[in-house]
Formats: structure tokens, sequence, C-alpha cells
């Protein structure tokens, strides 16, 4: 299963909301089937509806 919290802790290098997408996406591409939310994106431009928005990413409904 993967934690977001996990994914944030494991890749530094990120700084906004919108390079988290790609690697959301390319983790559910690399066979992970359960994604859990644990934790709010500490970014600035982190949307509303950013679980939503991770969901669909992961669920391969955003390209």
């Amino acid at each position: 299963m993967l934690k977001l919290s996990e994914l944030l802790v494991g890749d530094q290098g990120i700084e906004s909301f919108n390079e988290l997408i790609p690697l959301v996406q390319a983790v559910a591409r690399s066979g992970e089937r359960f994604f859990r939310m644990d934790v709010k994106p500490p970014y600035p431009d982190t949307p509303g509806d950013w679980e939503d928005r991770l969901e669909a990413a992961f669920s391969g409904l955003v390209r």
C-alpha cells in the first residue's frame, strides 16, 4: 500500500503539488494497487480538492 506520507518523505525534490501528480501516476503504473492519503501535501499550491485529484491520478483518470 502506498502512503502519501512515505511518498513525500521519500522524494524530497518535489516542491509543488503539480510535481506530485506525475510521481503518484508513476507509482500506480509500477503496480501499486492501494493508495492511502494519510497527510495533506505541504505545498502552497495544494488545491482544496487535493484528495480527489490525487485519487484520479492514482486510478489513471488523469493523464
